[in-house]
C-alpha cells in the first residue's frame, strides 16, 4: 500500500500542505509565472484532489490554518470565497 492510501482510501491532506499549495499557486500567479487560465486550471485541479482526498482535521483547525492566507493579502478574496465554499467550509 503507498504512502497516499490508508485502508483503501486516499489519505487525507494535512491542513498545512494545502495552505503550502495555496501559497505558492498564488505567488506564481502574482509573480507572473502564471497565465490566468494556467492558474485557473491548477486552482480547480487543488480543490478537485482536495473534495477527492479530503483535509485532516476539523473545520475550526482547517479555518485557523487557512485563514492568515486571506488576512495577508496571499489570497485574494474572490478566491478565498471560492475555495471554502467549494470545500463546504463557508
Amino acid at each position: 500500500m503507498s504512502a497516499d492510501q490508508q485502508e483503501g482510501a486516499l489519505k487525507p491532506i494535512a491542513p498545512s500542505r494545502v495552505a503550502e499549495e495555496l501559497k505558492r499557486l498564488s505567488t506564481q500567479r502574482q509573480e507572473g509565472q502564471l497565465d490566468a487560465d494556467e492558474y485557473e486550471h491548477r486552482f480547480a485541479r487543488m480543490i478537485g484532489e482536495l473534495r477527492d482526498r479530503r483535509i485532516d482535521g476539523s473545520r475550526a483547525e482547517i479555518l485557523a490554518t487557512l485563514t492568515p492566507l486571506f488576512e495577508q493579502g496571499v489570497v485574494s478574496a474572490a478566491d478565498w470565497r471560492r475555495l471554502i465554499q467549494q470545500l463546504g467550509l463557508a
